[in-house]
């Protein structure tokens, strides 16, 4: 029986949500095929092998006598998760990494570069993906080279660039959308509909990351289509956003305060087909494999333009990306096991 090591929680601000995803993806895992061991990562950072009911996870109360001080080996052959216990130094065996963490220390290519390091199969997006995944500047050059459009933008490395970048900012016109360049679950976002508010909006993005991207509002609402495969893709039913706000923050994106998905999007069969199209485009460009979310704009004359990838979304049962599978007929418990199955190829 193959041994499947799912990594939780992270040093991200994404940490919860990393718990939620984590216990859901743990409890679809065919247990007749696999066994599961759990590696969770702290607030703080410090990695924990855990041997208590995974319930607890999700609830945040799993960190205490049950968890014992681990590590992943970073040398090649067969995968070991080395743990601290009851005085002794063990070594558990493993076949597959499936990393469910969210954000910053875990979807942006570091974990991952650890596993290819060390021969370490993972479930979903290898390194470089990873990378470019979190990286808004850079997925968008690789896309915009691909032919597909991209909101017009203008990023800076410092608040002294942004003092006097400020004419490159004004033929964005307004609004338009402040960012960090690698955060997830629009933290440190802000839309800014007038020139006051942008020194705060960009003082805000910088606090999240070293580098902040200003990008021109599209005129249109946001859709989204899930994305499973290497090389032969499955494509999910493409969703839409409803934001009568304008941005879909993090709040909004977990407690649909006054938002809501309408899925199937509220498009024609046509342009699903195109959305659906370009989206397998992108995942291709940016080097995706096993599974991504992939955001678009669609404007309102009818026009296709790439916002963002997520390489590990939201994954419970009644996240966005299960439900764009299950659109096509594939459940939450395939959708998973698929995911390994990809990860062996």
């Amino acid at each position: 029986m193959k041994k499947i090591l799912v990594v939780f929680g992270g040093c991200s601000t994404e940490y919860e949500v990393s718990l939620q995803s984590a216990t859901a993806v743990m409890q679809a895992i065919d247990r007749v095929q696999y066994e599961v061991l759990h590696l969770g990562i702290t607030k703080d950072g410090r990695a924990f092998y855990y041997e208590g009911a995974e319930e607890r996870i999700a609830e945040d109360t799993w960190q205490g006598k049950e968890c014992f001080p681990a590590t992943v080996s970073m040398s090649r052959g067969i995968p070991l998760l080395w743990v601290e216990k009851d005085g002794a130094l063990l070594k558990l065996p493993f076949d597959i990494a499936f990393p469910v963490l969210h954000g910053k220390n875990g979807e942006d290519g570091t974990l991952q570069g650890l596993c290819e390091l060390a021969g370490i199969p993972i479930a979903g997006c290898g390194m470089e993906s990873s990378a470019l995944g979190m990286d808004k500047v850079l997925a968008h050059t690789l896309v915009e080279l691909a032919g597909i459009r991209v909101p017009k933008s203008v990023y800076f490395n410092t608040m002294q660039e942004y003092e006097t970048g400020r004419s490159r900012i004004e033929a964005l016109g307004l609004p338009v959308f402040v960012k960090p360049v690698r955060a997830g679950s629009s933290f440190g976002i802000s839309r800014v509909t007038e020139p006051d508010a942008m020194d705060k909006a960009v003082q805000e993005a910088f606090a999240h990351d070293s580098q902040v991207v200003i990008e021109e509002a599209i005129d249109g609402f946001e859709v989204g289509c899930a994305v499973m495969g290497n090389e032969e893709l499955t494509i999910g039913r493409a969703d839409e956003i409803e934001i009568p706000t304008g941005f879909f923050d993090y709040e909004e994106k977990y407690t649909l305060k006054s938002s809501a998905i309408h899925m199937p999007a509220r498009v024609t069969k046509e342009e699903e087909d195109r959305i659906r199209e370009t989206a397998g485009k992108i995942y291709k460009v940016l080097g995706c494999k096993g599974f991504t979310r992939v955001d678009m704009f669609f404007t309102s004359k009818r026009e296709i333009v790439f916002n963002e990838i997520n390489t590990i979304p939201g994954f419970t049962s009644h996240s966005r990306y299960p439900n764009m599978m299950k659109g096509i007929g594939l459940d939450f418990k395939q959708v998973v096991n698929e995911i390994i199955r990809l990860a062996q190829q």
